[in-house]
């Protein structure tokens, strides 16, 4: 069936091109890799489709399918109470043609390697779809720091910096915040890099605190960034952000941003949640006042002027017309994409949706907007910050936010032209334009003998 992007609707109901078929290609860890379902499947997959639309042979597609570089290590801890626990962390290292390698640490007790290697292979094409000057890398330690003191989370992160060292710095690979760390974190990495060096090196990481050379406008700027394509979405739509209801799936770094900016455009925020639950309020939740209740009580549910919901994920059907995985991977798949309502799923978390949900999306004609494209705006900024750590010259947070903007709109209104001139969905025309670019660079390089 033809789509008429005139009359404001997505191309998501076309068929998406012949897959290369994602087989069990041998990895540098030495593992099978889940072919079948999981995060490194789902990414392999979007590549898969990718070389196809571009017309590139298997070895491309191998070259890209796997890391360039990834690293195993053990962390032992000597707990408070002078027990010794050994954790396990990774840092995987994507792509590197275009610049150094860019991306998240991640603490949580979820953390696989095949999940790393993914998100690792995410911020390759984020990187190279938004115009910035590195490639993609992911980190993770395997434990849940809520559990944990916070000397031993900094424990954790300087021992875990130590055993990476030789293939992370400022022109390397630089981390930056994600699941399960903050800005204390980058510093404690950042101040263990520097001591191995001799001298205070503040570019080898980036979202850190203000007084140790983070940039005004990165804590939000993912939030922002998320916000910033949801409106463009909807202006495409042709709707209108006060005839808007909007469901917002995690409350934390992105969510909770991503939430407040929406509200403050004027749209009906009716429902959040977090790891503990889910609220409704079908008039629509005061975001700011949510935001002070949580951060007195820890979590959404019992807030004033809502209903718990008694299932977390009944928050993904609800009848809004807007929704926001924020959250993360794969929580929205082929068993229950048939019940999501919203026409419009703008995806705040890495790899929220997986492509037996994307077909059904595309089938009954909802429109994604993909990870890479609606939550760069934090590598956009991590960018910034890093530019200017070189400089040792801050911009003013109207600077960053305009700069921002400008590069989330660019990328946006590119994006869109290739699926409406291709006739494709957002994630492929997305996916194409980054696989385009890094191969070209890949490519131009040549294989060293």
């Amino acid at each position: 069936m033809t789509t008429d992007l005139n009359a404001g609707r997505s191309p998501l109901d076309l068929e998406s091109p012949h897959s290369i078929p994602v087989t069990a290609t041998a990895t540098p860890g030495g593992e099978a890799p889940d072919v079948d379902t999981g995060p490194l499947a789902y990414a392999r997959a979007q590549l898969s489709d990718a070389i196809a639309v571009l017309d590139l042979d298997q070895g491309v597609y191998s070259m890209l399918a796997n890391p360039r570089r990834e690293m195993t290590v053990s962390i032992p801890l000597r707990r408070d109470n002078g027990d010794v626990e050994v954790l396990t962390g990774h840092r995987v290292q994507h792509n590197v043609s275009r610049g150094p390698g860019k991306g998240g640490l991640r603490y949580s007790k979820d953390v696989t390697l095949d999940e790393v290697r993914a998100l690792a292979m995410w911020m390759t094409w984020k990187c190279a779809l938004v115009d910035v000057p590195y490639g993609g890398a992911k980190g993770g330690v395997r434990f849940d720091p809520k559990r944990y003191s916070r000397e031993e989370v900094q424990r954790v992160t300087r021992r875990y910096t130590s055993e990476i060292i030789p293939i992370i710095g400022p022109t390397q690979d630089i981390p930056a915040p994600d699941i399960g760390t903050d800005e204390q974190v980058m510093a404690w990495m950042m101040d263990t890099y520097s001591a191995s060096q001799g001298y205070t090196v503040l570019g080898v990481t980036t979202g850190k605190p203000l007084a140790l050379g983070g940039s005004l406008g990165r804590p939000t700027a993912t939030s922002l960034g998320v916000a910033h394509v949801a409106l463009a979405a909807l202006s495409h739509l042709r709707r209108r952000p006060t005839a808007t209801a909007a469901a917002v799936q995690g409350f934390g770094k992105v969510g909770r941003g991503a939430a407040r900016y929406l509200w403050e455009a004027g749209v009906k925020v009716v429902a959040v949640s977090d790891e503990y639950g889910a609220i409704f309020n079908a008039g629509g939740l005061s975001v700011p006042d949510l935001e002070a209740y949580v951060a007195i009580s820890g979590t959404v549910l019992g807030f004033d002027d809502s209903e718990d919901l008694n299932d977390r994920d009944a928050l993904l059907y609800l009848e809004v017309d807007l929704l926001i995985p924020a959250a993360v991977e794969g929580v929205l798949h082929g068993e229950n994409a048939d019940r999501v309502h919203a026409s419009l799923i703008v995806e705040g978390a890495n790899g929220p949706t997986t492509p037996a949900a994307d077909e059904i999306f595309r089938a009954n004609g909802q429109l994604v907007v993909p990870d890479i494209l609606a939550n760069a705006g934090g590598v956009i900024v991590s960018y910034f910050e890093w530019v200017q750590a070189n400089q040792a010259y801050w911009w003013s947070q109207t600077d960053v936010e305009n700069r921002l903007r400008e590069r989330m709109e660019r990328a946006w209104h590119r994006v869109l032209e290739y699926a409406a001139t291709h006739r494709v969905s957002l994630r492929l025309a997305a996916t194409v334009l980054a696989v385009d670019t890094v191969t070209t660079a890949h490519l131009t390089r040549g294989l060293y003998p």
